[in-house]
């Protein structure tokens, strides 16, 4: 059984994917969150790729998020992590796309 708010979210999230499409000048980035982590890719649509990957679980960032308190402080750190790798990739712009969850809280921090 689905619960509720599970298919808001995802009718939400097909509400928005059909307006929202990356491109190589624009790929998308896309944030999924679950209870307790967090994951942001950048996404090329039209070949279907993912360019760039981080999460709460990630190596890199391994040190800063045990030494941070609360979801959204570890958040912030996921998106910092995303635009350092997005840089490197000579990624300048993005469309965000918030996978149907609302722009507040975790999601706006990253």
């Amino acid at each position: 059984m689905i619960r509720r708010n599970t298919n808001l979210r995802l009718r939400s999230k097909t509400r928005i994917r059909k307006k929202i499409s990356g491109t190589p000048e624009v790929p998308r980035l896309t944030v999924y969150r679950s209870l307790n982590q967090v994951y942001a890719q950048i996404i090329d649509d039209s070949t279907g790729k993912t360019l760039v990957a981080a999460s709460s679980l990630s190596k890199e960032v391994a040190e800063e998020i045990k030494n941070s308190k609360g979801k959204i402080s570890k958040s912030k750190i996921v998106g910092n992590l995303v635009a350092k790798k997005a840089i490197e990739m000579k990624i300048a712009s993005v469309v965000f796309d918030r996978n149907g969850y609302r722009y507040h809280g975790r999601v706006q921090a990253i």
